[in-house]
């Protein structure tokens, strides 16, 4: 099916932002008398990074950001012009009012999708928006994106746990597409397939989310691109 292509593009436009991060510094310790510990107290510091719980603005931010911000509907345009180049699906036929219901098909499989990993995070009591790594090395970091993709923090620790929500949202938007409004000859097969480059696309997003980003002051930030699926401020990974 020739969907296929577009399901990665249309979902890594439509998640790419970014996240902050902050960090807490342990205690130095009582300085005492004692030989080890003056030692230790010149020493500076090891910073420990804290999870601190999204409010639920924030939440709402992300969720109204990734699902009607600006990336779903450049992803949707550009995934449509590819569907009406590729004649996909042929029963929609060109001209403007193809193109209007494959942008229309293509935006609402985008918002279905993020709608359900946000309202299951919810149910679920999970923290699905992404952290960036804390640790070196480009191996580490991909292995943190990929690893992200179908994890989330759960808890006032925001310990890690595999989640529902992020592997169920990918097919959530498929499916409604296929048996809502899609033609009838599309199956749950087709749905799935197109689901499983969902699910790739949303891996590319992340991993352009740990690479990307360069800080609040990058050019990337003075244009407002780094506010969508972002940790808040007050959130660090470990």
């Amino acid at each position: 099916m020739k969907m296929r292509r577009t399901m990665l593009l249309l979902l890594g436009v439509a998640t790419l932002p970014v996240l902050a991060k902050s960090q807490a510094l342990v205690d130095s310790g009582d300085s005492s008398s004692s030989t080890v510990n003056v030692s230790v107290s010149t020493v500076n510091p090891q910073p420990v990074f804290k999870y601190v719980r999204p409010p639920q603005t924030t939440k709402l931010h992300n969720y109204l950001f990734d699902a009607f911000g600006p990336y779903p509907i450049v992803g949707a345009g550009i995934a449509a012009g590819i569907n009406q180049v590729q004649n996909t699906p042929p029963e929609w036929k060109q001209g403007v009012d193809g193109y209007r219901k494959r942008f229309g098909s293509d935006f609402a499989i985008a918002g279905v999708t993020t709608t359900t990993r946000y309202a299951l995070s919810e149910a679920f009591h999970e923290d699905t928006l992404y952290y960036r790594c804390e640790c070196k090395g480009k191996f580490r970091r991909l292995s943190h994106a990929v690893i992200s993709t179908f994890t989330a923090r759960r808890g006032d620790d925001g310990h890690r746990v595999f989640s529902f929500p992020d592997l169920v949202a990918s097919y959530a938007g498929t499916m409604t597409a296929v048996y809502g409004w899609y033609p009838g000859r599309y199956s749950y097969k087709d749905a799935f397939r197109m689901g499983n480059y969902s699910l790739l696309g949303y891996v590319g997003a992340n991993i352009g989310l740990e690479f990307l980003y360069s800080g609040p002051h990058s050019w990337l930030s003075r244009m407002h691109l780094n506010n969508g699926h972002g940790a808040p401020n007050s959130g660090s990974s470990p």
